[in-house]
């Protein structure tokens, strides 16, 4: 039987919820996460507003983010391949229930900053064990699954903020608050479902940072984390600089408009995630590569012509290679992986693509303050992610073919 289309688990469930509904509870936690990521997006001007921060403090507190992500998915993104999913899944809704509520009630640039750690380290600690969750309850679906929901979540968080911003009530409160009754829901959800992998011993042994690769993926992660690190990269871009440049384009200070550019980004990589997934991973990251650069292209145009419309077109683009582009990566190293070593695989693809979003967006902030503003940086921007993207291009070109003769002799589609 082909790798990639291994039968759903069909033994039996010994907990009330059945591994085909357990499947969506996993992708929604995704969503969630990820979800609450980019609900603080539309809010900064808010915030700004209040607290008379600097344009380099959004930056910051979006870098702080990406580092505490980091650091989760370093310290404990292989702990779920030795505890099981499920410990480290219900104590990272904890966490994160726990920065909702800091969020709900935070009273300055300090309290943010604390939010956003807490959030960041639960969700590094959550994206392996999830995305190892899902895999080891259906393979293919499970790898479609890890590359279409972070869109999906990014996406929604950003949009639904905006409008919940702009029309109703407390919206430093209230979008926070409903996000932490999502999350006590997929808490109870949890302990109703069964663990997918069993305990193992070196728990403690996993704390300790570690970025060795097993051989099986070694080749395969070499060939997609250049991919990976240019599209977060472009992610990086609209989460950074993307609210103050769409308002700054249509000449609105609307808070709908400050979370669209990202809206529009991730939506569209979610819908290439779930068209492209039939085609050849390969093909896909070549996809990506061009969509990527052709996308950021036309934004920069439209930034220039100063055309609100040609940068939503811009940005669609951009966002059919950030999806294609990480789903390929995704796809061509998950099926490599074993059981115990999925989550960790994982980890190290997310550390890849959070090293891509938040590095150069900190790097931005400090251009916007002491580079000329708003508009320079973002050409400044651009140009690195069409530069990084050419040299992915290069690097998967060089690795073609022996990612080609990899992905036949395990059976999948490249």
């Amino acid at each position: 039987m082909n790798a990639v289309e291994e039968p759903e688990r069909t033994t039996v469930s010994s907990r009330p919820i059945p591994p085909k509904v357990a499947f969506y509870v996993l992708a929604s936690i995704v969503v969630s996460f990820l979800a609450a990521s980019s609900a603080p997006t539309p809010l900064y001007a808010t915030y700004q507003a209040e607290w008379g921060f600097t344009p380099i403090t959004t930056t910051i507190v979006f870098g702080v983010y990406a580092i505490a992500v980091l650091a989760g998915l370093l310290v404990l993104g292989k702990l779920s391949d030795h505890v099981g999913r499920r410990p480290v899944l219900i104590t990272a809704i904890a966490a994160q229930a726990a920065a909702m509520l800091v969020f709900s009630t935070a009273s300055g640039v300090d309290t943010l900053l604390i939010a956003r750690v807490i959030q960041g380290l639960s969700t590094g600690a959550a994206l392996g064990a999830v995305g190892a969750a899902m895999v080891d309850i259906n393979r293919p679906r499970g790898t479609v699954a890890n590359a279409f929901t972070p869109g999906l979540g990014t996406a929604l968080g950003s949009l639904v903020s905006g409008f919940v911003v702009q029309y109703l009530p407390a919206p430093t409160h209230l979008i926070y608050l409903g996000l932490l009754a999502v999350f006590a829901a997929q808490a109870i959800a949890l302990t109703l479902i069964d663990e997918t992998v069993s305990r193992r011993p070196g728990a403690l042994a996993t704390l300790v940072p570690d970025i060795r690769l097993p051989r099986s993926v070694r080749a395969a992660v070499t060939a997609a984390a250049p991919v990976l690190f240019a599209v977060w990269a472009l992610a990086g871009f609209y989460g950074s600089l993307g609210p103050a440049l769409v308002r700054t384009l249509v000449g609105s200070r609307s808070a709908v408009y400050g979370g669209l550019g990202l809206f529009v980004l991730a939506g569209i990589a979610s819908l290439s995630a779930l068209a492209l997934h039939k085609t050849r991973a390969t093909t896909v990251m070549y996809t990506g590569i061009a969509a990527l650069v052709a996308g950021v292209a036309i934004t920069l145009l439209s930034i220039r012509l100063e055309w609100p419309t040609l940068f939503f077109i811009g940005t669609a683009v951009a966002g059919v290679g950030f999806g294609s582009g990480f789903q390929g990566g995704i796809r061509t190293v998950m099926p490599q992986a074993k059981s115990h070593e999925s989550a960790g695989v994982l980890s190290l693809l997310f550390v890849v693509s959070y090293l891509g979003l938040g590095v150069p967006s900190v790097g931005a902030g400090l251009l916007v303050v002491h580079g000329g503003g708003l508009i320079p940086t973002s050409e400044v921007y651009g140009g690195l992610v069409i530069a990084l993207a050419l040299l992915a291009l290069a690097a998967l070109l060089l690795r073609g073919r022996q990612l080609h003769t990899l992905t036949a002799a395990s059976g999948t589609r490249e």
